[in-house]
């Protein structure tokens, strides 16, 4: 009587690895004309047209920066000539002298030089961002922290019993 439960379990538990092991997929493909016959055929992309008049244009927005400005320019510049990776005096113009100093900057930096100008190269140059203005700078209108001494004792109490240090 075990013997047969037994063996009718590894029947079903074949059965089912079987059947699912042999099954096809459910997914179909679409055999729908819509998405590929607008692409290639020019009298239904008009009609397509026709038939999303009142929908969004599909034009992609322009995001992050488009440009270097001039007076950022002036200050790349004048950081490579004075190390040496460009000659003559700034102009404010992103041009392909400026690009190619740059790029040789990064270079021999061992940085990428795609991507011009590079966040790190800009803070080798010395044009990082200007942190003078922070709230920890030196020259802070922020008191000093007090002294141990010169705490209250409730508070110096409070202190030592929250870390563990007895006094």
């Amino acid at each position: 009587m075990l013997l047969s439960r037994a063996s009718l379990a590894f029947l079903l538990a074949a059965s089912v690895a079987a059947a699912s092991a042999f099954a096809t997929p459910t997914h179909k493909k679409s055999s729908s004309p819509h998405a590929r016959s607008a692409r290639t055929s020019p009298h239904t992309a008009k009609a397509g047209a026709k038939s999303r008049k009142g929908s969004k244009s599909r034009r992609t927005k322009l995001r992050g920066q488009q440009g270097i400005d001039s007076s950022r320019a002036s200050e790349i510049q004048q950081a490579l000539i004075r190390e040496h990776y460009l000659t003559g005096e700034p102009t404010g113009q992103w041009d392909s002298a400026t690009i190619s100093a740059m790029q040789k900057f990064q270079g021999d930096q061992g940085w990428q030089t795609k991507l011009t100008p590079d966040s790190r190269a800009l803070k080798k140059l010395g044009l990082g961002p200007d942190y003078s203005n922070a709230i920890n700078a030196s020259g802070s209108s922020f008191a000093d922290p007090k002294q141990p001494g010169e705490l209250p004792s409730t508070q110096a109490a409070g202190f030592a019993a929250a870390s563990g240090v007895n006094r």
